[in-house]
């Protein structure tokens, strides 16, 4: 893997709300187009020439070949610069970088992703993988949760995916705006959702990405209903940097989140309390 980023072209960028666009991006190379692979969970860096880089979750499957989707939120100097890209602009990718999610100790049992906010971004990719691959899973079942309608990300998406009878995609918001349209299933909090959710504790593993508060609760609410510490698997992107582990500033306790994460499980946030 070249620490060098390889050139890529912004084929699409839609907006998904004031704030989050998904970014559809090509590697220029053909070679380099056929051979990119990863896991779900994973990142890369992104770098816009003249401004800097910073790291990235996937959020398309690595079944989808050709590209890679990157959902954003503008919020710093580079996020910003990326969202005034047009299509067809320039871009480096390095990667990718990070564990990623066990697919092969995951497959074969049930599937949990439960995600708050922005977290859908990176679980999306886990919850496409298990789509494209639906015959190797059990049961699969999701529960993401936003704070209003508008700031449900893929929302069309998140609406088609609950028609489906092989899923189950429970949508909540914690509070409807007078005169807005909700098709999701609840108003209130995420964890209310996983009441909703009839899946046997055995063989589940739960993937899980929010904001800190959302594990506070979360997390709390997964093993009073019994899922194991073990199987349950958090992606700590917000905590991602260099990709090398070069920099520290990913460095959580004895841990590098850019090379043992970001994926870790809830074991790990036993041995390292400050990992959020």
């Amino acid at each position: 893997m070249s620490i060098i980023p390889e050139i890529a072209t912004v084929i699409e960028k839609r907006s998904l709300d004031k704030t989050h666009s998904l970014f559809r991006i090509v590697f220029d190379s053909e070679k380099k187009r056929d051979s990119f692979t990863f896991r779900p969970g994973q990142f890369i860096i992104l770098s816009i020439f003249g401004v800097g880089e910073a790291p990235i979750s996937i959020t398309s499957s690595p079944d989808e070949k050709g590209f890679i989707d990157l959902c954003v939120r503008k919020i710093g100097r580079l996020t910003t610069a990326l969202h005034e890209l047009e299509e067809n602009s320039k871009v480096g990718i390095r990667g990718p970088y990070g564990n990623g999610y066990p697919v092969e100790n995951m497959e074969g049992g049930n599937l949990l992703i439960v995600a708050g906010g922005l977290g859908i971004a990176p679980l999306r990719s886990m919850l496409r993988y298990a789509l494209w691959h639906r015959d190797k899973f059990k049961q699969v079942s999701i529960a993401y949760g936003a704070k209003d309608v508008e700031s449900v990300l893929f929302r069309g998406e998140m609406y088609s995916i609950a028609e489906r009878k092989d899923i189950k995609c429970l949508l909540s918001v914690d509070r409807v705006e007078e005169g807005t349209l909700w098709k999701g299933h609840h108003v209130g909090r995420v964890t209310d959702l996983l009441d909703m959710i009839d899946m046997p504790l055995k063989d589940t593993s739960v993937a899980v990405c929010g904001p800190p508060i959302f594990y506070k609760f979360v997390l709390r609410k997964l093993l009073d209903l019994g899922y194991s510490k073990g199987r349950i698997y958090m992606s700590l992107e917000r905590r991602m940097e260099c990709g090398l582990g070069k920099c520290g500033h990913c460095v959580v306790g004895h841990k590098y989140t850019c090379i043992e994460g970001p994926i870790f499980t809830y074991w790990d946030a036993i041995n390292l309390p400050e990992i959020f």
